[in-house]
């Protein structure tokens, strides 16, 4: 998983490359990039439930798959809280998820999964992001929405790493994070090149000025790897100074993909 950029390159060059292995975009009937949006679910588990809950997991795996457009189903390893199962569905828009979400609930299959697994479950949570399409073309990658294309081995599968900003409330937060961002993170992603930014995401219903980075490592150590690189990056350095002025809070977490997970 080479990164394709090369040191020096411009941004025109960068936008008209697909890395290896990124997802590929659907377009819509025009030939227009679909806009994109996430659904974020997170259950708190049970502990004492949590194994019984991942085993029809599995099970059903297929069922979830066949109904729902599934990106990535994990659990922390550390960075937060522990036994939260965190999943992540790629729509074309809100029209397609209720689409789907309504023809899900009328599936026998699906009706059994949820019925042997609801005790397992504490709480539940739902919110819906989009996804900063600009600012991933302008670096050549191609983001997750509107995709079901596998990232990763399922073999071998890495770990993901949640990295969330709470920005300050105002109508220019998010453009100008993004804004920022954008500059610097060519320089990032030239310092690792195995480093892979699936997506980036800034809230639209739920807790607003909210922005999540979703990196991909091969491990844990890739990951620290990573981290280390990209402090050398003086480009990335200066963005991470001005969005730190926009942000209230910043945390990250370490995920690790289970079946059905399509990206591992």
């Amino acid at each position: 998983r080479n990164m394709f950029l090369q040191k020096g390159g411009s941004m025109a060059s960068r936008a008209a490359l697909r890395r290896p292995g990124a997802p590929r975009r659907m377009l819509s009937g025009d030939g227009r990039r679909s806009p994109g949006i996430f659904e974020m679910r997170k259950y708190s588990l049970k502990p004492e439930l949590a194994g019984k809950y991942l085993s029809a997991l599995d099970a059903y795996g297929d069922t979830r798959k066949r109904l729902l457009p599934l990106r990535l189903f994990a659990v922390p390893e550390t960075g937060g809280k522990l036994f939260v199962a965190t999943h992540l569905y790629g729509y074309r828009d809100i029209a397609e998820r209720e689409e789907k979400r309504a023809k899900a609930m009328q599936d026998e299959e699906w009706l059994s999964f949820l019925s042997e697994t609801k005790d397992c479950l504490a709480t539940m949570e739902s919110s819906i992001y989009v996804e900063a399409n600009d600012t991933l073309a302008a670096c050549g990658l191609e983001g997750g929405a509107g995709t079901s294309e596998t990232v990763g081995d399922p073999e071998k599968p890495g770990v993901y790493e949640f990295r969330r900003y709470q920005l300050r409330l105002g109508y220019d937060t998010v453009p100008l994070f993004l804004e920022h961002y954008g500059k610097g993170l060519p320089s990032k992603l030239e310092a690792d090149p195995k480093a892979q930014l699936v997506t980036l995401l800034y809230s639209d219903i739920g807790a607003l000025n909210e922005v999540y980075e979703v990196w991909r490592h091969d491990d844990v150590s890739a990951m620290t790897r990573s981290r280390v690189e990209a402090r050398k990056a003086t480009e990335w350095r200066a963005s991470i100074a001005q969005i730190a002025g926009l942000a209230q809070s910043f945390t990250t977490t370490i995920v690790k993909p289970v079946k059905p997970s399509v990206w591992n």
